[in-house]
């Protein structure tokens, strides 16, 4: 697990500077604080920062060479079927120096070219600079699990693990990317390929950048398909998912270094808790944040996975004055975030940290089999639809929408409002109001004039609804799954997790993010997966006999965060001022009349607006540390 940065100046004759390589990576220590090295070559250069997992010794250092040093590699992540990739290649006649898997990357790369990337299992961002074709070569993992952002400057390709490496380049601007802004506001994160910043792009996940002759072509190379379905009982279906899980986790045991889980008391996590405990021979080191409210609290549920498969278990508690860690946190993630668990994901990650170096998790479960309760409301819409529309909405909507909303999370009015909400629309679009903070509605009346005129009519919707329109699904739960995993999963859930986690030098591995599982999910029937009322029904049947019935069948309750307390209690006073200040005002993008009724809507208890205020506050954190600060090098403690 690494950094990576490089550059590469389209003139031949325009040098590389290696002190600026050192800086870009200086930027990301943090994701390989174990060694750090760079190429540099005339006009192009690499770098990379390396936490050493696989193979400890120099032989392993990046950035490497082939044999001739006719080609070089700068590479993230980890490749789990490297030792049969490697055998396969031997028999061809590579020979190998270390037993790293960076080395096996290189030599399939000289054996297939480009196309190397589809034999690769794993989590994966590299760059492979080829001497021989002036190529400079850049790959992202199928599920994005690794990031990888580029600029195009002045006659210069920039890349990087992170942006804040590409910003130590003095020939980038840091201008902010105002429909940029406008799609964080409606998703809560900057959807790929945009970043927060003008002329910064993400390489989308499952995608590679060719840059030779001086043109730059990106191309997909996987994709997952929904339209092919395995005729199986559920018996049959069962017995293949936990082969494919078992499988999956046991490959990502592979490691030099200490490993353990991240518990959060789900059904996913626990599942990797299980599968471990029967594949080690030791007890599995667990790992697990709880909240002092008692509504957003898991511990209970992830110490009796402990208890049941006798792990080494550690936990730890988060306070309201975890706030203090946010300039931490709008440092390492480059852009605004603004889904609130990335503190106790943050926290997690430093606390696991402190015991193992590689941690286990159960991400992407949910998405491949359909674990969110919004899925079930989609279910539920069909039905709601068939009430007569003079009903619905001249009484059954205006009563509920009169109803108060508390901070809990499992809120009735509040999701009874949001399930009511768009009942008109499309499913499509129904459900893009389901997972949108601020939609079209409520952003026309946040923006200014000034900030709606920039945008020139923009619907951040449509990005949505164009993943809805190539999805293959043999129905609409089916083209939901694919829209999550394509968007929500490696926007959101796969940068929070790899952000907090390398800010601790922490790596973590996702068993259910194995492509093949996923492809396997993809084939399942969407029926099987809600039956009835009962989500992730064909997971649950083939975990049966392997996890506690309580943790089967409980309420799902996800690893949210109590921010609409917070800002009613203890972060009350720190939301008018920082959302109502002068600075605020000047950036000019909302009204700040409808900005201070939000906060005070809130307080009044009548709506829950917490993490509306929660992405606004990120938003504004994020400019005065990026767009303010005259330096990105470190964190500001100066935001409030």
């Amino acid at each position: 697990m690494c950094g990576i940065c490089g550059k590469l100046n389209l003139d031949t004759d325009s040098p590389i500077s290696e002190s600026l390589l050192r800086q870009m990576c200086a930027a990301i220590v943090h994701r390989g604080p174990d060694d750090e090295g760079v190429y540099v070559n005339q006009n192009v250069g690499l770098g990379n920062r390396r936490l050493a997992v696989i193979d400890l010794s120099p032989a392993a250092h990046q950035p490497m060479p082939n044999e001739n040093k006719s080609i070089w590699i700068t590479s993230n992540g980890e490749i789990y079927n490297h030792p049969k990739l490697r055998q396969e290649l031997e028999k061809r006649g590579h020979r190998f120096r270390s037993h790293s898997d960076t080395e096996v990357i290189l030599h399939l790369y000289e054996e297939y070219g480009a196309s190397c990337v589809h034999q690769l299992r794993g989590m994966f961002a590299f760059a492979i600079w080829d001497s021989n074709r002036q190529r400079l070569f850049l790959a992202r993992d199928r599920l994005g699990q690794k990031p990888l952002v580029y600029a195009v400057v002045n006659g210069s390709l920039i890349f990087a693990s992170e942006i804040k490496s590409i910003l130590q380049d003095p020939s980038v601007n840091r201008e902010v990317d105002p429909e940029a802004i406008h799609h964080y506001l409606t998703y809560q994160y900057v959807p790929s390929p945009w970043t927060a910043f003008k002329g910064i792009e993400k390489l989308p996940p499952a995608h590679i950048l060719i840059c030779e002759q001086g043109e730059i072509r990106i191309e997909r190379y996987w994709d997952l398909n929904y339209a092919h379905k395995v005729e199986m009982s559920e018996e049959e279906y069962g017995e293949r998912i936990i082969e494919l899980l078992r499988e999956a986790t046991r490959i990502r045991l592979m490691s030099d270094v200490p490993l353990g889980v991240l518990l959060s008391g789900g059904i996913d996590s626990s599942s990797v808790v299980a599968m471990m405990s029967q594949l080690s021979n030791e007890p599995v080191k667990t790992f697990s944040i709880g909240f002092e409210e008692q509504s957003f609290d898991e511990l209970k549920y992830a110490r009796l996975v402990a208890e049941r498969f006798g792990t080494k278990h550690h936990e730890f508690i988060v306070k309201p004055e975890a706030i203090k860690v946010l300039p931490e946190l709008i440092w390492h993630y480059n852009e605004p975030f603004a889904d609130s668990s990335a503190i106790p994901t943050y926290y997690v990650a430093k606390v696991t940290r402190q015991h193992v170096t590689v941690a286990l998790n159960g991400d992407g479960g949910d998405e491949s089999f359909g674990g969110y309760e919004r899925y079930l409301a989609a279910k539920l819409a069909n039905y709601y639809q068939k009430v007569p529309a003079l009903v619905r909405e001249g009484v059954i909507g205006p009563l509920i929408n009169k109803l108060p909303e508390s901070t809990e999370r499992k809120d009735l009015f509040r999701r009874l409002k949001r399930f009511t909400a768009g009942m008109s629309h499309s499913p499509e679009r129904r459900y893009i109001r389901w997972v949108t903070p601020f939609d079209n509605d409520t952003k026309e009346r946040l923006y200014s004039s000034e900030f709606r005129e920039r945008l020139d009519g923009i619907d951040s919707t449509d990005l949505l609804l164009d993943v809805y329109a190539r999805a293959d699904g043999a129905d609409f739960l089916d083209k939901t799954f694919y829209v999550d995993i394509m968007t929500y999963l490696p926007n959101a859930l796969l940068v929070k997790m790899d952000i907090a986690s390398m800010a601790h030098s922490l790596e973590t591995r996702s068993p259910y993010l194995d492509h093949h599982l996923m492809e396997f999910a993809a084939s399942i029937p969407s029926g099987l997966k809600l039956r009835g009322l009962t989500t992730k029904h064909i997971l649950k049947r083939a975990l049966a006999r392997i996890l506690p019935p309580e943790t089967l069948h409980r309420e799902k309750m996800g690893f949210g965060v109590p921010v609409g307390h917070w800002f009613r209690h203890e972060l009350k006073e720190m939301a008018y001022q920082i959302l109502l200040d002068r600075r605020s005002a000047e950036r000019r993008y909302f009204d700040m009349g409808f900005v201070k009724n939000l906060l005070d809507e809130h307080l009044s208890g009548k709506v829950d607006h917490g993490y509306r205020i929660w992405a606004l506050l990120n938003l504004e954190l994020w400019h005065r540390m990026f767009i303010d600060s005259s330096d990105v090098s470190k964190p500001s403690l100066t935001l409030f």
